[in-house]
């Protein structure tokens, strides 16, 4: 399964939980309008995967109690700081990652709400439910929340050598806990329905902020300058990922066959510039006028014709084959644990397989559209994981800044009555973007998902996902 989100205005967060099966490939087509006028021209292949995609791996593991019987053992002096480390780190990255996308997605809620009830056409009774639903699951994930909280501060090590990274993590948590919360609070919908939600929710806020003033987490300037607590606690959080998340090694493929092509072009130019000099020769006799002029537009052809037999060679060897080769390394053991092979290209809808095709349902007013392909292609070797871990946790993160760039600043406007007069407003224009996933592991047939990414100038604006078909729908 593949979960798309907003990041951030300019990014989205591709995640996926990676099985014990040794071999994983993943296609992601992003479908771009073709008003905006990409082409490779405008963004080269190489400049947008340099620049917009980043990957990163984690361990996971769905054992969530491993941590608190590890701390047990911590608190009786009966395992080591590594295994205590790693499998604290492991726990809090999760509850993070799952807040996280927990309060993304209420958030997108009571926004929707939001403009529910400002839509002066839209029905009381049809806006009951989904306050109750969304009622329901901030009191539900604020229960979550403290549990899981009071369940990592139950067995807090002795050793001083433990307790460091359990008052990092403990610290780091209690801040990231309330910045959700107050979220939530400051954009949750108004009214008397959701009152005694944010009385709860600020009460946690506070009881959570004495007791890292008990505790002693953060000197007092750290606490009066947001900048400076914003700051540490990003350092905190990456020194919470730092045992969970494998290093990297990226190489980019095809150096040395780049550099025989280059000479085989050279080389054949030159076979038949010399073939003509001797033809020439012949044909002239002697050096005059005439030979020199023959010359100099033997060299120019030669000039002209190398870089396009060079280009040509090199496109038809590295044609469907992969640019780039990554390895992970566990950052404990530094031991290989996996490789993957990358390729980013840009494809014409023709081109496509049918599934794809399929599954992006294009139309006539899409026929401009340039199709965007990432493929990665990886091999883990689960028995060189940490003992106790089989899954990873792989994030690709897509910056659409370089394709937002390219859409207009012009602004719009519309009329429309309002209390029997004509009111002006502004409008941003907005493009829709399609994104298209194929992801195939063991399974005999892959997991398709296509999600509707709405962008304006500003960033980005809504992820929708619209279509998915797996194995288990299509043996249906």
């Amino acid at each position: 399964m593949i979960n798309v989100e907003r990041k951030n205005s300019f990014q989205l967060r591709l995640s996926r939980q990676l099985k014990e099966e040794t071999s994983h490939t993943l296609d992601v087509y992003l479908f771009v309008p073709g008003e905006l006028g990409l082409s490779t021209h405008v963004i080269s292949e190489e400049a947008f995967y340099h620049g917009a995609l980043h990957v990163s791996r984690t361990y996971y593991s769905d054992k969530y109690h491993l941590p608190l019987v590890h701390s047990r053992l911590a608190s009786r002096n009966q395992l080591g700081s590594d295994s205590y480390r790693l499998s604290l780190s492991l726990y809090a990255y999760q509850y993070v990652v799952a807040l996280e996308r927990t309060t993304q997605a209420m958030l997108a809620s009571a926004r929707k709400l939001r403009h529910a009830r400002s839509d002066e056409r839209e029905d009381k009774s049809e806006t009951n439910e989904p306050e109750e639903a969304l009622r329901q699951q901030l009191a539900e994930m604020s229960d979550l929340s403290d549990g899981i909280l009071k369940r990592l501060r139950r067995n807090p090590p002795s050793d001083e050598r433990l307790y460091k990274y359990f008052a990092n993590i403990d610290n780091y948590l209690s801040w990231f806990t309330e910045q959700q919360l107050l979220a939530l609070v400051a954009h949750m919908p108004r009214g008397g329905g959701f009152s005694d939600i944010k009385r709860r929710f600020i009460t946690v806020c506070h009881r959570e902020g004495e007791y890292r003033r008990e505790q002693e987490y953060n000197a007092q300037r750290v606490m009066d300058d947001p900048t400076r607590m914003s700051n540490k606690m990003r350092l905190l959080r990456r020194l919470i990922e730092y045992p969970i998340t494998l290093k990297q090694s990226a190489m980019e493929l095809g150096g040395g066959e780049q550099k025989a092509v280059k000479a085989l072009a050279t080389a054949v130019v030159m076979a038949f510039v010399s073939l003509g000099i001797l033809h020439l020769r012949d044909v002239v006799g002697d050096i005059t006028a005439l030979f020199v002029l023959a010359m100099a537009l033997l060299y120019a052809m030669r000039e002209v014709f190398k870089d396009d037999l060079r280009n040509t060679l090199w496109r038809w060897l590295r044609r469907g084959r992969p640019k780039w080769r990554r390895q992970y390394i566990d950052p404990t053991r530094n031991a290989l644990v996996g490789r993957q092979l990358e390729w980013f290209d840009y494809k014409r809808y023709a081109a496509l397989d049918d599934d794809i095709q399929k599954m992006r349902r294009r139309t006539v007013a899409q026929r401009e559209e340039v199709v965007m392909h990432y493929r990665s292609s990886s091999r883990m070797s689960p028995t060189r994981f940490l003992s106790g871990y089989e899954h990873t946790r792989e994030t690709l993160h897509v910056d659409l800044s370089m394709l937002i760039r390219l859409m207009s600043k012009e602004k719009h406007h519309i009329y429309r009555l309002k209390d029997g007069q004509s009111v002006r407003e502004s409008v941003e224009r907005r493009h829709l973007f399609n994104l298209v996933i194929r992801e195939t592991g063991s399974e005999d047939v892959p997991y398709l998902a296509r999600w509707k990414v709405v962008v304006s100038r500003s960033g980005i604006v809504d992820v929708e996902k619209v279509a998915e078909s797996s194995a288990d729908e299509s043996s249906q």
